[in-house]
């Protein structure tokens, strides 16, 4: 999961939030409708506002799924519909009710602890302008029991939001961090483990980012170490394993950085030599054989061309983008290099006839 995916999946929950808001604020609007909490009039033009934005809000989101609504702004409006519907009904009772304040703030309260436990800005928005208003009723004779009822509350949801906070940042680190395992599990597939080049799913990769570009002239290397079952067979494949280390390291130290080094087998290595002139990817291939050569490994199981580890090379030009057909020929020309000696290079048909 993306940064971007992480922030649409925090707008989603807030979301959901908001239908509960909305939920919760329509049926107490029509609860207090049907069943008022004190002998004034029933319906008032806030609390009709209320009812008809709550349902109108979740049929939008119901309608309109992609479209997001604004929380902070909707929680704003329906916290001061809520204060201006009680300041309607204390002022129309004969004494102030301080049982109906502390009834009407508890179940603004409730609504917006419930519904914003993860958004504490929309919980301010929706709860602040009606305790401004109960205060303001109250006249501060009997704030230390509104105080009571307001700081439980805001206190319960205070802690509540330090814990999601917590757990989302939490949540997201670890995401990040499992994110970034996988992209090193990711480049790690594409890597031969004992030589550290690419092994073919690399090299594909590798050369689909080449091809996309389409510039130049590339050259196809299919290499060969002289005689390595023989070499495995009497000196061990321990001992096969490091002189493949260090013939896959000297054909990457014989290259560019920008051309694409890969095991191709078992002791088999293929180079596409990028953005280059036959005459100079020759000379590549030359300079590749020689500094195997100058390795000096023993390897007294290739007396008919050394006694020392050797390579032969086969190389072909990439035409139109065919890289199939370009190791087919470079393949044909590493078999005829076989034949003819070994520890030599030989090019394809194609780049004689060109």
């Amino acid at each position: 999961m993306t940064a971007k995916n992480w922030r649409a999946l925090l707008k989603g929950k807030h979301q959901l939030s908001l239908r509960l808001f909305l939920i919760l604020n329509a049926f107490s609007a029509s609860f207090s409708m049907i069943s008022p909490a004190a002998n004034t009039q029933h319906i008032t033009v806030p609390i009709i506002m209320i009812l008809v934005i709550s349902v109108s809000c979740l049929g939008w989101q119901f309608l309109n799924k992609k479209q997001l609504i604004n929380i902070p702004a909707v929680s704003l409006t329906i916290g001061l519909l809520w204060a201006a519907h009680i300041y309607l009904k204390v002022t129309g009772m004969p004494h102030n009710d301080l049982s109906f304040l502390i009834i009407a703030l508890l179940a603004i309260l409730f609504i917006g602890s419930i519904s914003f436990i993860n958004n504490i800005q929309a919980f301010i928005a929706s709860c602040l302008p009606v305790t401004l208003m109960v205060f303001w009723l109250d006249q501060g004779a009997n704030w230390p029991r509104l105080f009571y009822s307001i700081a439980l509350p805001g206190f319960g949801i205070t802690i509540q939001h330090i814990i999601h906070k917590r757990h989302d940042n939490f949540t997201r680190r670890l995401m990040d961090k499992l994110l970034e395992e996988k992209e090193t599990l990711n480049d790690l597939s594409m890597l031969d483990p004992l030589t550290g080049l690419y092994n073919r799913r690399g090299f594909q990769n590798r050369l689909d980012t080449i091809l996309s570009i389409g510039s130049g002239q590339h050259y196809v290397l299919l290499l060969d170490i002289d005689h390595f079952k023989a070499y495995n067979d009497n000196y061990g494949h321990s001992m096969g394993d490091q002189a493949l280390t260090h013939v896959s390291a000297a054909i990457r130290d014989a290259v560019r950085s920008r051309d694409i080094v890969t095991r191709y087998g078992g002791e088999e290595f293929m180079v596409l030599l990028t953005d280059i002139d036959a005459e100079r990817a020759l000379q590549t291939a030359e300079r590749i054989r020689k500094r195997v050569y100058d390795l000096e490994i023993p390897h007294l199981f290739n007396e008919d061309v050394a006694t020392n580890v050797t390579i032969s090379i086969g190389l072909a030009p990439l035409e139109q983008q065919d890289i199939e057909e370009a190791l087919r020929q470079a393949d044909g020309a590493l078999y005829r290099a076989k034949r003819q000696g070994r520890n030599s290079i030989l090019v394809s048909d194609s780049l004689l006839a060109g």
